[in-house]
């Protein structure tokens, strides 16, 4: 969006060193950038409502409130398109890359903008996983796992027939205020799920070979709390066991004197790998991988 007084503009000019044989020759170059120049439209974030998709909620969502601001606050703006695309980030080895390339899921037209507290035209949207999903032809409970993302792209299809997005983007449409990017990034997480029962194991390795120096593992099973340590040695494994019905698990790392000796694996009653931590570990609840089990 460029609003320049021709004045100022002409000034501007003369001070950056370009001169003119006289006054009509001046007002000659001023029209000639004006007459080259053309106006967009910046569509600004004023919120991100949701930008994360856990797996296996069919409410979950991505929404996002925009504001169309161009050279006639927001008028220029015949219809916002709509474009999701996928990309699978959990591809294994011998495994198919499932990403979907972007396909229009729907054309918003201006009639359903509604004025903001500026005088701007806005517009509230948002499509959940299995909207996407649908619209991308995958299936979402084989092909989406934690870690794949969804991206949403907007297309201002202005009055005139121009078009823009987020290849006409500049710095400045892009910065704090205006936040204007046209294309967003949704992440697939897994949700916390009841833990499953049976018995679980920590692995502990101590580099030095002399146990963790008073570090200590916190178990957390339903508020009830047990402490587990390597006492002495390189290695040690032990056995916790998650009761039939337990709603709440947790593990929480306590800090020693040499917590950069310390690493630890916890795998649960199936045998996956739910957490694996390097030397140094965090101070604080280890978090869980949810994506397994």
């Amino acid at each position: 969006m460029k609003i320049i007084h021709k004045s100022l503009l002409a000034t501007a000019l003369a001070l950056a060193g370009l001169t003119f044989n006289s006054c009509e020759d001046g007002d000659k170059v001023v029209d000639d950038i004006f007459d080259n120049t053309t106006s967009g439209i910046v569509l600004r974030t004023v919120n991100v409502e949701s930008d994360e998709l856990p797996i296996g909620q069919s409410d979950s969502y991505f929404g996002v409130e925009l504001e169309m601001q161009d050279e006639e606050d927001g008028a220029l703006v015949e219809s916002l398109e709509v474009y999701v695309s996928f990309n699978d980030n959990t591809v294994e080895e011998g495994e198919t890359d499932l990403s979907a390339a972007e396909v229009m899921v729907t054309s918003i037209p201006s009639s359903e903008f509604t004025i903001g507290e500026y005088g701007f035209p806005r517009y509230s949207y948002s499509i959940t996983l299995p909207e996407m999903a649908t619209a991308l032809g995958i299936d979402e409970s084989t092909d989406v796992d934690g870690g794949d993302t969804f991206y949403v792209r907007f297309e201002a299809v202005l009055v005139d027939g121009r078009r823009f997005s987020n290849g006409d983007n500049t710095d400045t449409s892009t910065g704090s205020f205006f936040a204007s990017p046209f294309l967003y990034i949704s992440t697939v997480v897994c949700p916390e799920v009841p833990p499953v029962a049976g018995d679980w194991t920590i692995e502990m390795q101590d580099s030095w070979g002399d146990g963790w120096n008073g570090a200590t593992i916190v178990v957390d099973i339903d508020g009830t709390e047990t402490v587990y340590t390597l006492e002495d040695g390189a290695s040690q494994t032990t056995t916790v066991t998650i009761p039939d019905g337990t709603e709440s698990l947790s593990f929480s790392f306590t800090s020693g004197d040499w917590d950069s000796e310390i690493s630890f694996q916890i795998y649960s009653s199936a045998g996956n790998l739910k957490a694996d931590i390097a030397p140094a570990p965090a101070v604080g609840e280890v978090v869980l991988n949810y994506c397994v089990d």
